[in-house]
């Protein structure tokens, strides 16, 4: 996808992905979904109910989902070139630990062993992705400062994302796919417990 035009004042009208014709600009957009997500950690961290755990857990894998397949067609690319390259690659493969993780809760349920540890595990990966982006001189603040046209480009993440939950309403998490990643088989050993 082509990068977004400098900003020229104008702003688009979007939907902010809830459906209500708001303008959202992309910067916030990404930290809304980042809050969001935050919030859905804490509340199963809280909980003791292993079935309101597995709806937390879906919702969770459905919203980082989302959330990295927006920033991975849409605005990375738009940015690239205007943010340290470092960054970027590093984002790529931030994003592909946590889709190697996602996938693990996907095929375990909140009663298996380690089920609770691994949610840890990829909420303390997308806390310190998410410190990456929006700290004072990340990608966020490295796109800003470039003049990267954010209504723009939060229009164009909104479509795709309103477009991307109703596909996964209708037809459930696809398998994450990873773009830094070769995908090395891994052997399975026995359980911790088993081994001692």
């Amino acid at each position: 996808m082509a990068a977004a035009k400098k900003s020229n004042g104008a702003s688009s009208r979007s939907t902010n992905g809830n459906g209500k014709g708001k303008s959202m600009d992309a910067i916030a957009l990404l930290k809304a979904d980042h809050r969001k997500v935050e919030d859905l950690f804490e509340s199963y961290e809280k909980s003791k109910s292993s079935s309101v755990k597995a709806k937390l857990a879906q919702q969770i894998c459905m919203e980082l989902t989302i959330h990295a397949t927006i920033e991975e067609e849409i605005f990375y690319p738009a940015v690239k070139g205007q943010v340290e390259d470092d960054m970027l690659d590093e984002a790529y493969v931030e994003h592909d630990g946590a889709k190697m993780m996602i996938g693990e809760l996907l095929a375990g349920a909140p009663d298996d062993q380690f089920y609770d540890a691994k949610v840890k595990v990829l909420s303390e990966e997308i806390k310190h992705h998410v410190k990456e982006e929006e700290q004072r001189d990340g990608i966020f603040a490295q796109a800003k400062k470039a003049g990267v046209d954010m209504m723009e480009l939060g229009g164009q993440l909104a479509a795709r994302k309103a477009e991307l939950m109703k596909q996964y309403k209708a037809s459930g998490i696809p398998t994450p796919q990873t773009r830094s990643m070769r995908g090395v088989q891994l052997d399975v050993g026995q359980p911790v417990d088993a081994a001692a």
